[in-house]
């Protein structure tokens, strides 16, 4: 057992001191990617010469609801050719530089948002979580990466509470993407929502996500509680 500040040490000791240190953090849907990473980010606070530290998420760089459904896309997002791949590394390239400019994806929206893009300044470390990162870190110009592991059963429970979180959530937002499912009763979202882990998200789990287990310098392996219960670290 083990904990987000452990792992975080183990990253220090691999820091060389260039800056930002980019550490990307990747899993399942639902995995938790977007809670470590906030975690992470506190206890990369911590260390000395750290002070700034960024979260950004590739959700971000997904194609525009309206791009994917002209290119029949719409029902595979999430699957790495709805991310505007080039569009991540060159802002990634760029947040070496200087300031960068990160869009932003909304869950309630089920769209990237403009209105939420974000410019940021160049800083200490920068936490880059999501999806499109199985590649490894070399290949997107990572100085880490981190897969987060579960077990597919507990996964898929998770996701089952978000989609049922962001349903009774439309319940007062009929501006979110998830009012159109709600004359649905809840047993009928769940079932929803396990047709949509089944025909999207697992095989985007088995066919893609999964490899970035093979290529990630750290695996952290979750237990059904959330609650870490191991750290693998691969050899630089």
């Amino acid at each position: 057992m083990t904990d987000v500040a452990e792992i975080a040490e183990l990253l220090r000791t691999r820091w060389a001191g260039r800056t930002p240190y980019i550490v990307g953090v990747t899993g399942a849907v639902a995995v938790g990617k977007s809670t470590f990473a906030g975690e992470l980010a506190a206890a990369i606070g911590a260390w000395a010469g750290a002070q700034l530290v960024e979260v950004v998420a590739t959700d971000g760089f997904l194609f525009r609801n309206v791009v994917l459904e002209g290119r029949g896309l719409l029902n595979r997002k999430g699957f790495p050719e709805t991310y505007d791949g080039e569009a991540l590394r060159a802002a990634l390239a760029a947040i070496r530089q200087g300031p960068a400019h990160f869009p932003t994806y909304s869950h309630v929206l089920y769209d990237v948002d403009p209105a939420l893009a974000r410019r940021l300044q160049r800083p200490d470390a920068l936490i880059v979580e999501g999806l499109g990162l199985h590649e490894g870190a070399a290949a997107l110009g990572l100085d880490a990466l981190i897969y987060l592991d579960a077990d597919e059963a507990h996964v898929e429970a998770w996701f089952e509470e978000r989609f049922v979180g962001l349903w009774r959530a439309a319940e007062s937002d009929p501006a979110s993407f998830y009012a159109r499912f709600r004359h649905m009763d809840e047993a009928q979202t769940r079932v929803l929502a396990g047709q949509v882990w089944q025909r999207i998200n697992l095989p985007n789990l088995r066919e893609h996500i999964a490899h970035g287990r093979d290529v990630a310098d750290f695996v952290v392996r979750k237990s059904a509680d959330h609650a870490i219960h191991s750290v693998t670290e691969r050899t630089p």
